[in-house]
């Protein structure tokens, strides 16, 4: 046999020695899609050059298969441990170590194994040996998997993959038991799907998951119901405020805490038995109704619907408990604390977030009814007194009718968990506030670092124009991490409404459209009617006041983009306009989780900036900004010649190779120290290495971008499966450029920006 140096190579030949005899339609990139050496049907493979302790690598192997329990993946029923200098094969049987791969592991498998004893091989194999060959060719046939048991660490994966073998399946299909009044029995008590793989789930409720219910929807319902999940010790910190709204009760009055979107009780898991006291709760879901009731419906004044009947299970919802419904407004539960004026209302909630318009929703055809909500009494109200965009958010209906509905007296008082741009940007209330945290998105049952401000309202009509809020993190041990006190400002107006470019020119009608990748769009016809003219340099377009989706609400083009959101840049005034794009790419370089959903756009300081480019005080920022838009990787502009037969050249890059484009020739005006020395010499390393390349074209003119699109080029190596870059020294120039575009950002521009407010 053959001796090998590197691990990968020996573990690439026992693959193409044995995979045409196992299944020739297997190929190696589908074998290794789980960080782990390979899973072929019921067989965990691990590689290794020489074995020195199999009881160690035993134990590595069983952290990957207590991975995959975890992500709800088939638990292979063999484990193939393979020294490929010695051509040696032992088989494990993975059930014996059930009790192992059913406990949860941190950092590297291949870390700590060594004090792990395992029992022997159930057989030893050689693959130098004909007549073993065939015992491992029939051993790698094998589809067996090691049923495991459903508990909290692995219930989310396995509800995605229930989810996915069955599309059309709802919750009650996936978690529903025996008790209460609604009896569906679902598959984790019942297997079917799944019955290779997980063992009937014992428990007779579903309490054990109470943490997790949100992420145990199916996917629509996911999206229409929205996550509400509470982070433990962030509910633990919000109760802070509870107890200050608490204080503000007048002596003599009684108080009710309402929640009207409680899912399972998560908010009020700390609450004190004398707080639970004053509760009334509902969640309008099913399954965390039957948690919620069981966890603390003994507690609480009130759990809406006080019991369950035959009505109350309604296609998964709970009749009586849509908290934007006027059944529900005019519950006379609650109606009795609102009428005694001698009761203080107290709203504590986390409203859901609605995205009814995802991907998952259009595939399944299902955006229209995921809508629903948009139709309820709340909404259709909310209508009447706020215009525009702000009652699409499904969290703006619940913050409108609290005050709305609710709050009626000065000691009345709402805690709220939102991201700020319902009282930031869309101005939904103006009221008393008394305090407030910031807290980390991502720890919300999301994977996104961002700002969620946890508020004290109170009833007063009050116009701030700045609050202070105290930042809180959760480090990896699960403690506060205080990030200190951070501002959050008001803004009023808009960067379209100020800044673009809205003037009328004898255009001609009849040009071409741009994709967001800066080529010619060739999709669908579009209602945006694009134009030609001379004194145009390319479109941009950057809108919306926040960060969610900074790609794709900031670009620039050589054409007008197929969409229409944005405006011409002309070249008499282009200069004045950069900053706008400059603004957006702020969270690109920025991303700390205090920053994406807290720091906005804004054209607030519209007229103190013409002020200052009028008199000329701001010509150097200005270039400076067109030097960042010259070097800065979204600015998407290309030159080429389009289907109109014209030929669109980039005029906002620095390659001069074919005389001098507008930006070079203004950039001149430039100061140059040593960031724009050094910036400028790496743009031009950038462009003689792009010359090298075999895809260069010397009659273009090209921008960052362009260079990095169709210049930059590379290949997967079929051995190793690694991407191997064609053009090493072209790839290191561009990423040492964009370490030098992020630094002259944040130093040069960004401080200028905030002064002008076009980031706020």
């Amino acid at each position: 046999m053959e001796k090998y140096t590197f691990e990968k190579d020996g573990q690439y030949d026992f693959y193409n020695m044995f995979l045409p005899r196992v299944n020739p339609n297997l190929n190696i990139e589908e074998i290794l899609n789980d960080n782990n050496d390979g899973i072929i049907n019921g067989n965990l493979l691990e590689f290794k050059l020489h074995v020195t302790d199999l009881n160690s690598v035993l134990f590595q192997c069983i952290k990957y298969l207590s991975a995959l329990r975890i992500k709800g993946k088939p638990v292979p029923a063999n484990i193939l441990i393979i020294d490929v200098n010695t051509a040696t094969l032992w088989l494990y049987r993975s059930e014996k170590y059930l009790n192992n791969i059913e406990k949860v592991y941190s950092g590297a498998a291949s870390k700590d194994n060594s004090e792990f004893i395992g029992e022997n091989a159930n057989q030893v194999l050689h693959y130098d040996n004909p007549l073993e060959v065939e015992d491992i060719v029939n051993l790698l046939k094998e589809n067996n998997f090691t049923k495991i048991h459903i508990d909290e660490n692995c219930i989310v994966g396995w509800a995605e993959t229930f989810y996915k073998k069955v599309p059309i399946a709802r919750k009650e299909d996936f978690l529903g038991d025996d008790t209460g009044k609604h009896k569906t029995i679902g598959e984790i008590r019942k297997p079917v799907h799944l019955a290779d793989y997980i063992y009937p789930y014992k428990g007779k409720s579903n309490i054990k998951f109470n943490y997790l219910m949100d992420k145990l929807n199916d996917t629509l319902q996911k999206k229409n119901l929205g996550a509400f999940y509470t982070p433990k010790l962030y509910a633990k910190k919000s109760i802070e405020l509870v107890r200050i709204a608490i204080e503000r009760v007048p002596e003599g009055n009684d108080y009710i805490i309402l929640d009207r979107c409680a899912g399972t009780g998560n908010l009020e898991s700390n609450f004190t038995d004398e707080e639970l006291s004053h509760c009334i709760v509902s969640t309008v879901e099913y399954y965390e109704y039957k948690v919620l009731q069981e966890l603390i419906g003994s507690k609480v004044r009130h759990i809406i619907p006080p019991i369950e009947t035959t009505e109350t299970f309604n296609a998964g919802l709970v009749t009586g408990a849509d908290a934007l419904s006027k059944e529900y407004i005019d519950n006379p539960v609650i109606k009795q604390y609102l009428d005694n004026p001698n009761c203080t209302i107290i709203l504590f909630e986390n409203p859901p977030y609605a995205e009814t318009t995802s991907i998952e929703h259009q595939k399944k055809k299902q955006s229209k009814n995921s809508s629903g909500w948009k139709n309820s009494f709340v909404v259709q109200q909310m209508k009447k007194e706020i215009n525009g965009v702000t009652s699409n958010d499904l969290g703006n209906a619940f913050i409108w009718s609290a005050f709305k509905y609710y709050l009626r007296q000065p000691t009345d008082s709402y805690i709220v968990f939102s991201p700020v741009k319902y009282w930031k940007a869309q101005h939904l209330i103006d009221k008393e506030f008394i305090k407030g945290y910031a807290f980390n998105r991502r720890h919300f049952h999301t994977n996104i670092d961002a700002c969620i401000m946890c508020a004290l309202w109170g009833y007063k009509d009050i116009k701030n124009k700045k609050l202070k809020i105290s930042a809180i993190d959760l480090d990896k041990n699960n403690n506060y991490q205080n990030c200190g006190i951070i501002d959050v400002e008001k803004i009023h107006t808009s960067f379209s409404s100020k800044f673009f470019d809205k003037r009328k020119f004898d255009d001609l009608q009849g040009s071409l459209l741009c994709s967001l990748d800066g080529l010619e769009y060739s999709g669908k016809r579009s209602t945006f009617k694009p134009v030609y003219n001379e004194n145009i340099l390319g479109y941009m377009a950057v809108y919306s006041s926040g960060f969610d989706n900074p790609d794709l609400h900031s670009c620039l083009l050589i054409g007008g983009r197929y969409d229409g959101h944005g405006f011409y840049l002309r070249k008499d005034n282009y200069l004045e306009k950069l900053p706008m794009f400059c603004a957006s790419r702020y969270i690109t370089y920025n991303r700390q989780w205090t920053e994406r959903a807290r720091i906005m756009k804004s054209a607030d300081g519209a007229d103190k900036f013409y002020k200052d480019v009028a008199n000329g005080n701001l010509e150097q920022f200005l270039l400076k900004c067109l030097l960042f838009t010259c070097v800065e990787m979204q600015n998407h502009m290309r030159t080429f010649t389009g289907s109109d037969r014209r030929f669109y050249r980039n005029e906002l890059c620095l390659d001069k190779t074919n005389n001098e484009t507008i930006a070079s020739h203004d950039i001149k005006k430039l100061v140059i120290g040593k960031k724009e020395h050094e910036l400028i010499n790496q743009w031009n390393t950038v462009l003689n290495y792009a010359k090298k390349t075999k895809n260069y074209n010397s009659q273009l003119t090209y921008g960052v971008y362009q260079i990095y699109a169709e210049l930059d080029t590379s290949h997967i190596d079929e051995t190793t499966g690694d991407t191997i870059w064609d053009y090493v020294e072209l790839h290191t120039a561009l990423a040492g450029l964009k370490t030098l575009v992020k630094n002259y950002y944040n130093s040069e521009i960004v401080p200028i920006l905030f002064k002008y407010e076009f980031l706020k």
